[in-house]
């Protein structure tokens, strides 16, 4: 499973990959938030999403450094 996830990325582009993260901050802050005020049905989402950003930073990382 975790293959199919890198291979997703690979196939992104560079602005996707800054949108991605862009869309998956913005959804983090929002469920933080909603969780804040009344606890959310599923508090694993909040990890998966800071899992996600955490993947796409560290490919965008890596392809700056191949450049």
């Amino acid at each position: 499973m975790a293959n199919n996830k890198k291979q997703d990325l690979t196939a992104l582009s560079d602005e996707d990959i800054q949108t991605e993260i862009v869309e998956a901050s913005d959804r983090l802050k929002k469920m933080k938030f909603s969780h804040a005020i009344t606890p959310i049905e599923n508090p694993m989402g909040i990890k998966d999403v800071r899992r996600k950003i955490a993947r796409l930073k560290t490919e965008q990382t890596r392809r700056v450094e191949l450049s």
